[in-house]
């Protein structure tokens, strides 16, 4: 007995044409994309990608910075090799570990205290009272002052025989003489630390008042009428919402603070107590003028910061849910 018509089960494979003009809409603007997306791509591959593919040569190379035309090739020997019975090469120094070490450290606790300011800054600027606005472009300040320009500043303020930051302290009964913040092993980190929460809790917040600035208020309106506690109101309902935006000034700060270089090297200059790896770099390719040995420094940064940022936004997407 033949089955009905209205039976029989759909043919597969057959796309309807709804399907079909989505996935012709979704080509074309990928392809709109690309075009957009090239003159970037160009500029990027000739500013950034040019130097970084000879940075990897030459970190397989002895190569000096008197002379990188004959250079010779050595293989792995700048990251580690074994001779005469012991290993030598970046690996099995203990200064780059010891940057490698004052780089996480530095980038997990000033990103961390960052986050933190950046969002109570945030929730206080979203809050209307009078001269709002002035106060929001006075927060910017920090933000919008060269690095360079920060740093010295601050360099000039934590002296410990004229700066005003001992001057103060001391007028005040917390100290009884002046401290070497920046010479100090025990201060100089947290005042590198210091600095650079002072100038970046401005980003953060930006990115996070902007966040605040798009949530729904029936929700908060809703909570409120219920007379739910506003903490908890923050941790249920705020912070999920704005999470996004933080993974966003994390990645980027994180970026930031793992390839840093100007506050510290202005605050502390060599000083092996806050050395970081883009220190260490500079120090072997312009004060030793080992290219060679600096470039395998610079690509093992390079390859940390990636990553770093592989597993960071990995964990990102898991906590959105977003998958593949």
């Amino acid at each position: 007995m033949s089955t009905p018509l209205t039976q029989r089960a759909p043919q597969v494979g057959r796309s309807s044409p709804a399907g079909y003009r989505g996935t012709k809409v979704r080509r074309q603007r990928v392809r709109a994309a690309w075009l957009f997306l090239a003159p970037m791509l160009v500029a990027l591959a000739l500013v950034a990608g040019w130097p970084l593919l000879r940075t990897f040569y030459f970190s397989f190379t002895d190569a000096s910075l008197s002379d990188t035309t004959g250079a010779a090739f050595i293989g792995f020997e700048n990251y580690l090799v074994y001779d005469d019975g012991a290993w030598y090469g970046l690996l099995t120094d203990p200064a780059w570990w010891t940057s490698v070490w004052n780089t996480i450290y530095f980038s997990i606790v000033s990103v961390s205290l960052e986050v933190v300011f950046g969002i109570i800054v945030a929730l206080l600027l979203n809050v209307e009272f009078k001269g709002r606005m002035l106060v929001r472009a006075a927060v910017l300040i920090p933000w919008a002052i060269p690095t360079i320009v920060s740093a010295k500043m601050w360099a000039w303020m934590l002296n410990d025989q004229f700066g005003i930051i001992n001057h103060l302290l001391m007028a005040l009964g917390i100290i009884d003489s002046p401290i070497a913040w920046t010479a100090s092993a025990s201060y100089s980190m947290w005042a590198v630390i210091m600095v650079d929460v002072w100038k970046t809790i401005p980003f953060v917040a930006l990115l996070v008042l902007a966040a605040l600035q798009m949530l729904p208020k029936d929700c908060f309106e809703a909570a409120e009428v219920d007379g739910i506690h506003p903490i908890k109101v923050f941790f249920r309902v705020t912070l999920p919402l704005i999470t996004p935006a933080l993974l966003v000034a994390v990645i980027f700060r994180l970026l930031d603070a793992l390839r840093v270089f100007d506050v510290i090297y202005v605050l502390t200059s060599n000083s092996t107590d806050t050395m970081t790896m883009s220190i260490y770099a500079r120090q072997q390719l312009v004060e030793f003028q080992d290219v060679g040995y600096g470039s395998a420094a610079s690509t093992m940064l390079f390859l940390i910061i990636a990553l770093a940022v592989v597993i960071y936004l990995y964990l990102g997407r898991r906590q959105l849910g977003v998958d593949q």
